[in-house]
Parts: structure tokens; sequence; C-alpha cells
């Protein structure tokens, strides 16, 4: 599983955006809250993360050890 912490989504219409932008990539890839979770049938990290940068957003990776804390919102298409 690769997964990324998206903390610039601030609606569905940015959620739209990044889900479109990571099916180039995977066309099975979804989104799920600030989170994207994806597992990959084809696409490595590094194209998912461009991806997700080309449509104008900042991917963190998502460290599973790392207690979830409250999304800080930094911008996207509304904010």
């Amino acid at each position: 599983m690769i997964a990324f912490e998206v903390n610039d989504v601030t609606c569905g219409h940015c959620a739209s955006t990044i889900t479109k932008a990571i099916q180039t990539v995977d066309k099975d890839a979804k989104i799920s809250n600030h989170e994207v979770r994806i597992e990959p049938g084809s696409g490595e990290t590094p194209a998912f993360r461009d991806a997700i940068k080309g449509a104008g957003y900042t991917p963190e990776p998502l460290d599973a050890a790392r207690p979830s804390a409250a999304p800080q919102r930094r911008g996207g298409c509304c904010g």
C-alpha cells in the first residue's frame, strides 16, 4: 500500500481533482478524507506523488507509526 497525507484537500472538488490525477497512474486508485491510500496494480510511489503535486496539492508520505493528528489545512482550491 502507498499512502500520502494531503492536508490541503478542503472540499469535494479537491478530492475529485486528486482522484483524477492519481487515476492517470492507476485507474483503481482511490482517496479517503485527507489520506490517499493506493493499492497499486501499476505505478510506483514517485509517480503517484508527482501526479498529486501536478494537480496542485502537497502530498506527504504517511508514516503508519505516527499518531493521527487533526489535519492542518494549507490551501487547496477553496482555502
